[in-house]
């Protein structure tokens, strides 16, 4: 067998192998003792260097730009997101001083993660060997390829949305190729393979559902909005209320025999949607303010394509249509498989990259990532103004 099939398989057994490793919460610790994150620890420079672009923090000769850290999607708050968008508002409605002191503890555990993961590739790198790139760079070409197709094959989509994520193509795959070689590594260190059944996998999903797979109730609907106050009457003695009650008795009808329900939103609604037919867009039932809140309870009663009304508030008289109606409830354990496989990967990497920060904040010199973080805070504040 050739060298470069030996590594391709290699990577792929240990990819494989990881994603099954252990399971969800504590179970399954990394196999990496703490001898091994203390020499990786220290096996590399970190230094601070002056580029064009600002302020360059050097991990073992390998530049981390603000840039990288500004645009980059991190965890941030439970979201995933790239700190130059999370730290948007705060940045807005804050003096500087107090905007670095709100931001700084966790811009500064993010550039901790990009020190320890640049690191920990670094060091499963030079335990490849060389010959590791070649195999690298066409396994990194095969999730560009899956990331398209997720698209549908819509290129221009595809780098849409890498786009939304500060990242193109290029940036995409060398991230890919990071991840890959780090998880083959942190893989090799784990006692044994172990894969868990299709009933395990379950019960996982089972244990995340809530947090990650769970789809709130959502109505989307078109609305007639009547206001008897904004009716256009010439005799001062008609009621208004007693008008609006007929024309919408009348739209009723109209619909009913067959016209359609956007024009006539568009001819007789008071409502904010009028120009676009009456069509609101999907929305939680729950979150529908008053005096739409009656339209939730409306929505429950009625299947899509069916029409709810005349419904009377005390200013509106709503005539709706439901378009569409999905109940609380969770994405199918089928269609996040993969999603549940992946989380396997990321906390044992996460357990990681968080041992190993442990180990890199014990570390004589590290405070001069102090003045690279405030940079990076300040460049923040600046794009955001």
């Amino acid at each position: 067998m050739s060298k470069k099939k030996s590594y391709m398989r290699l990577l792929a057994g240990l990819c494989l192998a990881l994603w099954f490793v252990g399971g969800c919460g504590d179970e399954g610790k990394s196999g990496l003792t703490e001898s091994e994150l203390a020499r990786i620890a220290v096996a590399q420079k970190i230094e601070l260097v002056k580029a064009s672009g600002g302020l360059v923090l050097m991990v073992g000769g390998e530049p981390i730009t603000s840039d990288e850290i500004i645009k980059s999607p991190a965890e941030l708050d439970g979201e995933y997101v790239s700190p130059l968008e999370h730290f948007k508002a705060s940045a807005q409605t804050n003096s500087l001083e107090q905007f670095k002191k709100q931001a700084r503890d966790r811009l500064e555990s993010a550039v901790m993660s990009k020190i320890s993961e640049t690191l920990l590739y670094q060091h499963a790198k030079r335990q490849a060997g060389t010959g590791i790139d070649e195999s690298l760079d066409k396994m990194a070409e095969k999730e560009m390829r899956k990331f398209v197709l997720g698209f549908g094959g819509d290129e221009a989509k595809a780098d849409e949305a890498l786009k939304q994520r500060g990242m193109d193509r290029k940036s995409f795959k060398e991230r890919q190729k990071k991840l890959m070689l780090i998880q083959s590594y942190i893989g090799s260190k784990m006692p044994r393979y172990q894969p868990v059944t299709y009933r395990e996998l379950v019960d996982c999903y089972d244990r995340m559902k809530d947090k990650f797979f769970s789809k709130p109730a959502q109505i989307r609907f078109r609305l007639i909005d009547i206001e008897p106050a904004k009716l256009d009457i010439t005799d001062p003695n008609q009621d208004r209320r007693e008008e609006a009650k007929r024309l919408a008795g009348e739209l009723v009808g109209r619909i009913k025999a067959g016209e359609d329900f956007g024009t006539l939103a568009q001819k007789y609604s008071h409502g904010p949607m009028r120009e676009s037919g009456g069509l609101w867009q999907p929305i939680q039932p729950g979150s529908l303010a008053r005096p739409y809140d009656v339209l939730a309870a409306e929505a429950e009663k009625i299947e899509p394509g069916r029409i709810a009304g005349p419904i009377e508030t005390a200013e509106h008289i709503f005539i709706m249509k439901l378009e569409e109606k999905q109940s609380a409830g969770y994405e199918p354990f089928e269609k996040v498989q993969r999603q549940v496989e992946n989380k396997f990967f990321s906390e044992r990497r996460n357990e990681v990259i968080n041992r190993l920060e442990a180990r890199l904040r014990e570390q004589a010199g590290l405070g001069k990532t102090d003045e690279f973080v405030d940079f990076c805070l300040e460049k923040i504040y600046q794009m955001n103004k």
